[in-house]
């Protein structure tokens, strides 16, 4: 097996890494120990020359794989010429890609950031603003329980998940949190006084559960009813995860929204935010209103531009691969008694598990998979677009171990 480095010196320089890290950075994050060194299409390697199969593509950022090799060439091409150039000045990509996110989304307008919590953020302000031109006290905001937004102040205002709010709180007012697929708490959220219901279509940090048409189609009425803003956030649903460009279009026909913010695989693992939107909605930021030093970049427009033409060609294979996933899936499982459910659509899939199941990430590694548990309960599943069945069926032969081992020790409760 190639190595960069000689085992042993590699070790070290895992050891290193880890201890710098732990002496310089905040600790914010319970990271595994494991060093990646380098990636090529569905696989990393470890300092150890340790192959995975990259099932996470770094929770749904790494869609087209590793090291592609149509990005890596926009890439180099692109940073000989213009990297940055400040949003006082015009450059080529910026208006393409708008163009291109306009088409297949069936909005109108588009403003780049540089991540999902910054594309939430500037979607909350624009619900304000389009509220406080109506009426002063239009200002509410309905979003879901369970729902996951961003980890800033206003996107944590949205989340509706306690265990990320609690250490934060007070956070911004006027906020209802309703249960998923509960229509009549949705009709009884929503009023005159709400400027705006924040929804994800596919709830991923949640645990992988759609939300559904009927309850889609119902805050698209009631937005309509009470002239407020229907807002989707497809940053880890959309731009091609669940087989269509956003996952608003599994629903058919589509239930356009008027606000939706995407991010995670559009720069292909360079960092672009996007809030897209209609003419209603985009009336709602006049100039000097809302803006970013380093969001709409040449090098990221143009990278996540040849992101996008990739991902058109890649549909009916995120389709068709995953529904041959979902189907092994619910094949392998069916022996298992603690696997409740399996669910999800294209490429973003969550097996629940009916106990805390923290401990399948670690058995995971050990099989070469690199997997994540969300919620505590939920295996999720993000594989690059590019993963082939062949490889799915090398993830099924390792998930069957690491729940084969599951099953050895696990003690049902009575």
């Amino acid at each position: 097996m190639e190595t960069l480095i000689e085992p042993a010196i590699e070790a070290t320089i895992a050891e290193q890494i880890m201890a710098a890290e732990r002496k310089a950075l905040l600790q914010t994050y319970a990271r595994y120990p494991l060093v990646i060194m380098r990636g090529k299409g569905c696989h990393v390697w470890d300092v150890d020359g340790k192959k995975y199969l990259d099932l996470l593509s770094g929770i749904g950022v790494n869609a087209l794989g590793h090291a592609h090799p149509r990005i890596v060439k926009a890439i180099r091409d692109q940073v000989g010429k213009l990297i940055h150039c400040s949003n006082l000045y015009y450059h080529e990509f910026q208006g393409r890609l708008a163009e291109r996110l306009a088409g297949i989304s069936g909005l109108d307008r588009a403003f780049f950031c540089n991540s999902g919590t910054e594309a939430a953020e500037g979607a909350l302000k624009i619900a304000k603003a389009f509220g406080r031109a109506i009426h002063p006290g239009k200002n509410e905001i309905v979003a879901l329980e369970n729902s996951f937004h961003g980890r800033s102040i206003g996107a944590l205002s949205i989340t509706g998940q306690p265990k990320y709010r609690n250490d934060f709180e007070p956070l911004l007012p006027g906020v209802r949190f309703i249960p998923r697929h509960d229509t009549g708490a949705l009709e009884a959220a929503v009023s005159e006084r709400t400027a705006a219901i924040f929804l994800e279509l596919i709830q991923g940090e949640g645990g992988i559960y759609p939300l559904g048409e009927e309850m889609t189609r119902k805050a698209r009425e009631l937005a309509d009813r009470y002239n407020a803003l229907l807002v989707l956030d497809e940053i880890q649903c959309g731009v091609g995860r669940p087989g269509t460009y956003f996952a608003y279009q599994l629903i058919q026909p589509a239930v356009l929204p008027d606000l939706m913010i995407a991010a995670k695989p559009l720069g292909a693992g360079l960092p672009v935010g996007v809030i897209m939107t209609n003419e209603r909605a985009a009336k709602a930021l006049g100039t000097g209103m809302h803006g970013t030093t380093f969001g709409g970049g040449a090098l990221a427009c143009r990278v996540a531009l040849e992101c996008v033409n990739i991902i058109d060609e890649l549909l009916p294979h995120i389709r068709k691969t995953g529904q041959y996933f979902r189907a092994e899936l619910e094949k392998m499982t069916r022996r298992f008694p603690f696997v409740r459910e399996v669910r999800g659509h294209g490429l973003m899939l969550g097996v629940e598990i009916d106990f805390t199941c923290k401990h399948f990430v670690t058995d995971a590694m050990a099989e070469g998979l690199l997997i994540n548990v969300t919620h505590e309960t939920v295996v999720r599943l993000l594989p690059p677009y590019i993963i082939q069945e062949r490889e799915v069926d090398r993830a099924i032969r390792g998930l069957r171990n690491v729940f084969r081992k599951a099953a050895r020790n696990h003690k049902p409760s009575a």
